[in-house]
């Protein structure tokens, strides 16, 4: 599989999971039907979520350090879009932090 592909099909299953618990976070914080559906939905997109990740036949733990990385990315798009949640200074720090740590790991599987 080639790289672009594996790292569109990684954000893909990124956006999924937080999508997924913005959903269910919704669903907390609701009342009645309303709430049932957020949890069920959330509850979908999880699966998706999952089902997604471990489709492709590659070792997922090799490919930790980019999931990592796209999943705080796209954790901080949806905490800005969706609950409005501008990311404070240390936040952002973590995340260099959480880039620089990906791309040693994804270094070492280099071929």
């Amino acid at each position: 599989m080639s790289v672009p592909l594996t790292v569109l099909i990684l954000f893909a299953a990124a956006l999924l999971e937080a999508g997924g618990d913005a959903l269910v976070r919704h669903g907390l914080h609701g009342a009645g039907a309303r709430r049932l559906l957020f949890f069920f939905a959330g509850a979908c997109v999880l699966f998706s979520y999952g089902y997604v990740v471990n489709s492709p036949p590659w070792n997922f733990g090799d490919l930790l350090g980019v999931y990592v990385v796209l999943f705080f990315l796209a954790a901080q798009l949806m905490a800005y879009f969706f609950f409005g949640d501008a990311p404070s200074k240390t936040t952002l720090l973590g995340g260099v932090f959480i880039v620089i740590g990906g791309l040693i790991i994804s270094a070492g599987h280099l071929d």
